[in-house]
């Protein structure tokens, strides 16, 4: 009996690399569309690919040169549809870098050890804040930047630059407070900025409980690197988002080694 003849197929360690960076881009570029509109564009823009091979072949003359007007300018098309996806994604890859990752043990080795000691003193004022806070059920949005940009959140807040308080934080979101709406910015272990206007997320499989807290902290989490803590004013429950997820029901232990990590 006669073998199938693969001597034509000849794989080399460079394909088996470059098939492995194809299947890692896909992966990532599906973890950052999915649940959110772009997934709607993409089909989309392919609908009108696979019409535009059509027309093409039916020597449609007037629809194939529409449709080859709006393909010469697909890739800045392109950049502009997607530009909360890509600047996702190369926040993506500058996060999970190897110096990135093994932040920890650099911080180990270089004796910073005594900082993340010391960080935990500075979240103390934000736990004790979101006790009160639940306990009273005030709700609250507090956004964690690692990098303050003045783009993003200058022209919709504003500007406090005051060192972190549980007192200031709790009169921020107080019913009657002028600054409740909106969400408190802290970054460079400071309240820089109050009453924010974010993004909405644009993840419509959310819960219908999510109120505009929810969805602004979900929102912002997708286009920046920040995370953002949640009190809810109905039931007084802390959630946590991060890279456009939620993680509901945070308990203060948890919120701490979180805000350890991230913060």
């Amino acid at each position: 009996m006669k073998g199938f003849d693969f001597d034509f197929l000849t794989i080399t360690v460079t394909d088996v690399v470059d098939i492995l960076f194809v299947a890692f881009l896909i992966y990532y570029t599906y973890n950052l569309i999915k649940n959110t509109l772009a997934v709607n564009l993409l089909l989309g823009m392919f609908i009108i690919l696979i019409l535009w091979f059509v027309v093409d072949a039916l020597n449609m003359r007037l629809l194939s040169s529409i449709i080859n007007k709006f393909m010469s300018v697909g890739i800045i098309a392109l950049i502009v549809i997607f530009q909360p996806e890509i600047r996702r994604f190369l926040l993506l890859i500058g996060k999970n870098t190897f110096l990135q990752k093994n932040k920890a043990w650099w911080g180990y080795l270089f004796g910073s050890k005594d900082i993340e000691r010391d960080n935990l003193v500075r979240i103390k004022p934000i736990i004790d804040a979101c006790k009160s806070m639940k306990k009273s059920r005030t709700g609250a949005l507090i956004v964690f930047v690692k990098f303050y940009d003045d783009q993003l959140f200058a022209n919709s807040c504003e500007l406090i630059d005051s060192k972190i308080s549980k007192r200031l934080l709790e009169s921020i979101f107080q019913k009657y407070s002028p600054l409740h709406d909106g969400a408190v910015v802290i970054a460079e272990n400071k309240i820089k900025s109050a009453s924010c206007i974010l993004p909405l997320t644009d993840n419509d499989k959310l819960p219908p409980q999510f109120g505009l807290r929810h969805r602004a902290g979900i929102g912002v989490s997708e286009t920046t690197d920040a995370v953002a803590v949640i009190v809810s004013e109905e039931t007084g429950e802390i959630a946590y988002a991060k890279q456009g997820r939620v993680r509901m029901n945070v308990s203060f232990g948890e919120l701490e080694k979180l805000l350890n990590k991230d913060f």
